[in-house]
């Protein structure tokens, strides 16, 4: 059966909440372009999930010490051929994409040509975005650990409160060129252009 080009996926790994709200965004951006739109947590059932029921796939994970879920990174590599196959995206949410430095630019961007080499996969379009700090819900081992991190980039320190700096409007620019590249129909077209 030949995917319906209306039909997208995103599928997303989240450790702190940040990149399901990431999903979620990405998907009314989608939806407000009259596009059919399925969003699945990698953790709760990416195995009955296939890359090839799908007209385009976005991915989105988080970096979490140095690598992104393992749920994610599985459903990835099972699914390499299918996604290759069709327009796909990748969004890595990490802090360090708030630092503009060139070594940093150039670590991030090693670490997803590594991460695309090692899973088999090779997106059309990817995209790294700041995520978020949630001191107030992290344990207090790690608001420790992440006000050190932090404080080494000279980031927001204040343990009492939680930042977001997730740019929603790039993320929504950037998932609207998606669809417009991926030349995804609207919903009710297909069935319009099959009669």
């Amino acid at each position: 059966m030949a995917p319906a080009t209306s039909r997208i996926l995103i599928l997303y790994g989240t450790t702190d909440g940040q990149t399901a709200k990431v999903a979620s965004a990405m998907a009314e951006t989608l939806r407000r372009l009259h596009l059919d739109v399925d969003v699945v947590n990698a953790a709760a059932s990416a195995g009955d999930v296939r890359a090839e029921e799908y007209g385009a796939v976005i991915v989105a994970a988080s970096v979490q010490a140095g690598k992104y879920q393992r749920t994610v990174t599985r459903w990835v590599r099972e699914n390499a051929a299918a996604l290759n196959g069709r327009p796909s995206a990748f969004i890595s949410v990490c802090l360090a994409a708030l630092q503009h430095k060139p070594e940093v630019v150039r670590d991030i961007e090693a670490r997803l040509q590594a991460w695309f080499a090692g899973s088999g996969w090779h997106p059309e379009m990817y995209r790294a975005i700041a995520g978020a700090l949630p001191y107030t819900r992290y344990p207090w081992w790690k608001r420790y650990m992440m006000r050190r991190i932090v404080a080494k980039a000279n980031g927001d320190t204040d343990t009492t409160r939680d930042y977001e700096y997730t740019d929603w409007a790039d993320l929504a620019a950037f998932v609207s060129a998606f669809a417009r590249r991926a030349a995804l129909t609207p919903r009710g077209d297909d069935e319009r252009l099959a009669s």
